[in-house]
């Protein structure tokens, strides 16, 4: 077969996985803190060269290149812009850090601050997750013990009593891994963010990461690509068509 078909093959299923991320990223534009992904490519070797059969850089038929690779998707972690609320359940980190919330009795980080409370005052997630203090406890608000507030420093005062949230950052970025409902799961141990440096909004929220036109570009974009492998593939068929109808021909 043409090497042709198999570089024009890559290109499309490269540009096909971009374009998922990118649809993945607009689906959550009005998602509170939710961090957008990045699909990052990279020139591919000839395979011979990917099987150590040959050297790069060498200039023969073996070093003509094999299109492109999908090396990962990253996630940009830029803070989202700050939108206030008026909800006093609803929190923003203004700076480093992540909340860390309790699922199936392990934990997580998130940015997104949309909590809310339950009948018998506990502080979840809209999915129902346990928001959890900096003693690693699940936060309960009780109204018997009078009025309550979130401090600057991301501490719910009552009753004269300071309970402060859980804030963490992890060593490296590339430490966390996306699990799905807004969360990241540390995959190494993370570092209490410092008193001076937590700073917590009441009433406000971290909105999505996303910018529309950015990523309404990028689908435009790998749209195109994506239909230029195709017919890439296409011609190259036609003319591996007309080629063996002539050789049959002079048979």
């Amino acid at each position: 077969m043409p090497y042709g078909f198999y570089i024009s093959a890559e290109g499309a299923t490269i540009q096909s996985k971009r374009l998922d991320v990118l649809a993945n990223n607009m689906a959550n534009v009005d998602t509170p803190g939710f961090k957008r992904d990045l699909a990052v490519f990279r020139a591919r070797y000839a395979e011979e060269i990917q099987q150590g059969g040959a050297i790069p850089g060498t200039g023969t038929i073996n070093d003509i290149g094999g299109g492109v690779l999908m090396q990962e998707t990253k996630t940009d972690f830029s803070a989202g812009p700050l939108q206030r609320t008026g909800n006093t359940t609803d929190l923003a980190i203004n700076g480093d850090g992540f909340f860390v919330v309790r699922k199936d009795n392990q934990n997580f980080l998130t940015r997104a601050g949309n909590f809310m409370r339950t009948n018998n005052g506990a502080l979840v997630t809209p999915d129902g997750y346990s928001v959890l203090d900096d003693g690693g406890s699940p936060i309960v608000i009780d109204d018997a013990l009078g009025p309550w507030q979130i401090t600057p420093n991301g501490s719910i005062q009552q009753a004269g009593t300071l309970v402060p949230l859980a804030i963490v950052h992890p060593k490296s970025y590339g430490d966390l891994a996306k699990v799905g409902s807004n969360l990241f799961q540390p995959l190494a141990p993370t570092t209490a963010v410092e008193d001076e440096q937590r700073q917590v909004l009441s009433g406000f929220l971290e909105q999505s990461g996303v910018k529309p036109t950015n990523e309404m570009m990028g689908l435009i974009e790998a749209s195109r690509a994506f239909e230029a492998n195709v017919n890439l593939i296409r011609n190259q068929d036609e003319m591996l068509g007309t080629l063996i109808n002539r050789v049959l021909s002079v048979k």
